[in-house]
């Protein structure tokens, strides 16, 4: 098996390059004679020819092709190579900001926060509680690599690198009568008591856009900046609220709450976005937390 000098693969390909063996020896600052023994001793070891002099300059032969490309393969895979070895130092000592809506907190500090924290214990993570709008805010001001929003409005700085579709459903308790009476209108949830969130967030800013084209005013008996608050109120059996599914799963699951289908099609296009400022280049660490949460949340997996 050969085991080619590294030596002189690179004075062979100086010399591709440059066209001649007297302007690689400009290029790599040494002697002519250094160039010419070291490829004479490859083409020994070889037992041919790597190229021909001439004076129009320095042909490769077939065999000196064969070992350009080889050389020029090693030195991608060490560029590669040490392109993830520096990543992976910078993981080591990483910080990572995070503005998260209340709503993701129970999917976020589950299992893919702890995974990641687990993996990379050197990484410090920092989580701001955030509205939409004030969340949107941190980004554009640089105070956060990262911001998990539900229904955040459009803007042209803001990057979103993932995002699922997580209609805001409405929120019942059991029996409610609106369960299984058929489909679902708008105007049919005016006639219960309803608890609303602010329009700081992205949940409040969807009710009032279906305000806005229905022309219709929700008269909630209960405003609130908590999604906690939200989700009490119907568990207490006071009446309905908006939320996505993922946000009350738990109680969904064990029967306290029911989740029908979006009542309009705002709601049902309704998407969770984990966003950056757009331009801002990521660090290491975010866009490895990114990856992270992309695939190991519910509410983008």
């Amino acid at each position: 098996m050969w085991k080619f000098n590294p030596r002189a693969l690179h004075y062979l390909n100086e010399v591709a390059r440059q066209g001649s063996l007297r302007k690689a020896a400009a290029r790599l600052n040494i002697d002519v004679s250094a160039i010419s023994r070291q490829l004479s001793q490859l083409e020994e070891d070889l037992g041919l020819p790597v190229g021909h002099r001439s004076g129009q300059g320095f042909a490769l032969t077939e065999a000196g092709e064969e070992l350009i490309s080889l050389y020029r393969q090693q030195k991608a895979s060490e560029e590669a190579a040490r392109s993830r070895i520096e990543a992976l130092q910078q993981l080591r000592r990483g910080r990572v900001t995070l503005a998260v809506g209340e709503g993701f907190i129970a999917d976020l500090i589950s299992a893919p926060l702890q995974n990641f924290m687990q993996r990379y214990p050197d990484i410090a993570i920092t989580v701001e509680m955030a509205g939409a709008n004030e969340a949107v805010r941190l980004i554009k001001e640089d105070m956060v690599d990262l911001a998990l929003v539900y229904a955040p409005l459009p803007d042209p700085d803001l990057e979103s690198h993932v995002s699922s579709c997580q209609p805001l459903e409405l929120i019942t308790p059991p029996g409610h009568p609106l369960i299984g009476a058929g489909p679902l209108d708008i105007h049919r949830v005016l006639d219960y008591p309803l608890a609303l969130i602010d329009q700081q967030f992205g949940m409040g800013q969807l009710t009032r856009l279906v305000e806005q084209l229905e022309h219709i005013r929700f008269n909630p008996q209960l405003k609130t900046n908590s999604v906690a608050v939200l989700k009490n109120f119907v568990l207490s059996g006071m009446g309905l609220t908006f939320m996505p599914r993922l946000t009350v799963n738990d109680e969904v699951r064990a029967g306290k709450i029911i989740c029908l289908p979006a009542p309009h099609p705002v709601f049902a296009s309704a998407k969770a976005h984990i966003i950056s400022h757009k331009g801002r280049e990521l660090t290491v660490a975010s866009e490895r937390l990114l990856r992270h949460l992309h695939d190991g949340m519910l509410f983008f997996s």
